[in-house]
Parts: structure tokens; C-alpha cells; sequence
């Protein structure tokens, strides 16, 4: 699927394509007309493989933000048999940007939580971009809450660059909802899959994100803080996000290398906004896959797991040189 919207880094990629629909769509191909599209098949391949394997950080972003990229609700449509949805925290009110509700993928029950931006600029204007409030992260542990009562495993697809920084959404207890999220996900009895698939910035990606196995779309980031907001703290602007992204090392080869992740999950040629039915296949196997694995942990394994698991997340050991041992 070609995208409608064009990075910088795809645009001689998509020449290429635009010349091969040309030649594709001639009527009465000879011969020699069939070879040259085979060739410029295989040439584009190879172009693909090479822009995208070698991004930089910030292109990454720029992927994992692309407005073509499948999103929660594709992957709803395209992973789950059946999806039935929750709303509302019983408190203030329904965030959009976070769809919860009960699935059936495969022959595996599960509560399925996603983080959705919107398609169009009436959902964005609902979902905020991703951007969800404190009812959002309460609608979450709700359900999943519920969820681990009737022992069903949850599911967590993680997309937002952060959680709404508004007054009202601080007025009604953001960070203490995150907190309370990150508590009690740490607790909760059933296996739990954490997916970022575009970008997973800061607490309100967090706040989702504790679970037995985590894994991470290969274009996806994962990160502190977004690289705009990195760039207005260091460099006192934004124009220097570029150069915050490079510093931040929230890549997917980064994550996995940390530790921060257990898995990165490939993308197809051209990444996932070229092939949503395909990525969305790769993504329900990972699911089915680790699901089947997790269930067959004793609840005590998992949750022991679980918490060496985040324990071990930014250890680091501390060299002592044989100089420094001497002055002291």
C-alpha cells in the first residue's frame, strides 16, 4: 500500500513506484517490458531495505508518527475476532484516546487496552493526538481490574507521545493515576503484554506499560520524555529535537539492548504504514505466541518475574580502578 503522505527519506522510493505503476499499467506488456518491471520490483526492494535499516533516530520518530501508520483501532479490526468495548471510569467521564474491551484473538481471551490518536481531526479532537486524561488511565485498571477477577490475560497497545499535560487533566490527578496504575499493573494476578507500536512517551506510556513480556514495533520508540520536550529542556528549543532523539537512545535496537524491551517485532518492507494487514498478522502471532507462553507460569513465577524484571531496568555496575583504590 503506497502512503498518502510522503517522509523526506521515501520520496525516491516512491518515484520509483510511481514509474513501476506506469509501466505495470501499459496495455499488452512485451517481453522486454515484463523484465524491466521485474527489475524495478527488485530495485525498489532493495532501496526499501536500505532506507529503512538505516535511520537515525529521528526519522524513527518521524515513522512512528506517520499519519498512514496502523493504529489501536486498525489493529482491533485486524487482530481480534471479537471485540467487545468498555467505557467510562465511573468517576468523571469516557476517554476516547484509550479503547478498552474484552477480545477473542484466536482461541485466546483476553482484555485488550489500546492507545488510539485518530484518523481524522474529529477523533483526533476526541483522542487528543493519544493524549489521555486521568478517567483514561482509571477506565484502564477497571477493566483490568476486572478483568484479572475472571483470570483473563491483558493486552496492552501503547501509542501516545505522552499524557495530556492540561489543567484539568492535573486538577483531576494525572500523575496520581499513572502512579496508581504503575502499582497496581505490577501487582495483577493474570499474564499481562505490553506492545508499543508507534510511540511510547513518557508516564502516559507507562502508565499501560508494566507487564510480563513488552515488546516494541521495529519503526516504534519508547522513551523518557518526547524529543520536542527533551530539546525545550536542554536546548531551550525545539529546534534541536533532532539532536535530543540522538541522545535519548529510545530505538528499538536501543531498547532491546538496554533491556528495556524483550523483543523487537519486525516490520515489513517499508514499514507498517506500507502493509497494515500484514504487520497486524505478525502482531497476533506475537500475541498468541507469548500469550501461550505466559499462561503456563504459576501466578506466583509471574509476578516474581514481573517485578525482577522492572527491578532490573537501568542497573549499571560501577568500575573501580586500581588508581582510584590506591587513593583511597
Amino acid at each position: 500500500m503506497k502512503p498518502q503522505y510522503v517522509l523526506p527519506f521515501e520520496r525516491q522510493i516512491v518515484e520509483l513506484e510511481d514509474q513501476l505503476s506506469i509501466m505495470e499499467g501499459q496495455p499488452g506488456p512485451t517481453p522486454a517490458t515484463l523484465e524491466a518491471i521485474r527489475n524495478m520490483r527488485v530495485e525498489i526492494a532493495k532501496l526499501k531495505r536500505e532506507v529503512f535499516d538505516n535511520l537515525n533516530p529521528w526519522e524513527t520518530v518521524q515513522v512512528a508518527r506517520h499519519q498512514d501508520r496502523p493504529q489501536a483501532r486498525d489493529y482491533i479490526e485486524l487482530v481480534c475476532d471479537e471485540f467487545i468495548e468498555l467505557h467510562g471510569d465511573r468517576a468523571f467521564g469516557d476517554d476516547r484516546s484509550i479503547n478498552v474491551g474484552f477480545a477473542r484473538i484466536d482461541d485466546c481471551k483476553v482484555l485488550l487496552i489500546g492507545q488510539h490518536k485518530g484518523r481524522n481531526l474529529k477523533e483526533r479532537n476526541e483522542c487528543l493526538y493519544g493524549c489521555a486524561h486521568p478517567e483514561g488511565y482509571r477506565k484502564a485498571l477497571q477493566k483490568m481490574e476486572l478483568a484479572a477477577k475472571f483470570k483473563v490475560p491483558i493486552v496492552c497497545l501503547i501509542d501516545t507521545p505522552g499524557a495530556y499535560p492540561g489543567i484539568g487533566a492535573e486538577e483531576r490527578g494525572q500523575a496520581y493515576a499513572i502512579a496508581v496504575n504503575l502499582r497496581e499493573m505490577s501487582q495483577l494476578p493474570v499474564p499481562i503484554i505490553c506492545i508499543v507500536i508507534g510511540e511510547g512517551g513518557s508516564g502516559g506510556a507507562l502508565g499501560l506499560g508494566i507487564g510480563d513480556y513488552v515488546g516494541v514495533l521495529q519503526f516504534a520508540y519508547y522513551s523518557v520524555i518526547s524529543p520536542e520536550g527533551c530539546a525545550g529542556i536542554m536546548w531551550k528549543s525545539v529546534q534541536f529535537a533532532s539532536k535530543a532523539a540522538h541522545a535519548l537512545k529510545f530505538t528499538s535496537r536501543d531498547l532491546l539492548r538496554f533491556g528495556v524491551v524483550d523483543e523487537v517485532i519486525p516490520e515489513p518492507l517499508g514499514a507498517a504504514q506500507r502493509a497494515h494487514r500484514m504487520m497486524a498478522t505478525t502482531l497476533k502471532s506475537t500475541i498468541v505466541r507469548n500469550l501461550k507462553s505466559l499462561e503456563t507460569m504459576s501466578t506466583e513465577s509471574l509476578l516474581e518475574r514481573r517485578y525482577q524484571k522492572f527491578r532490573r531496568i537501568g542497573e549499571f555496575d560501577e568500575l573501580v580502578t586500581a588508581t582510584s583504590t590506591a587513593a583511597t
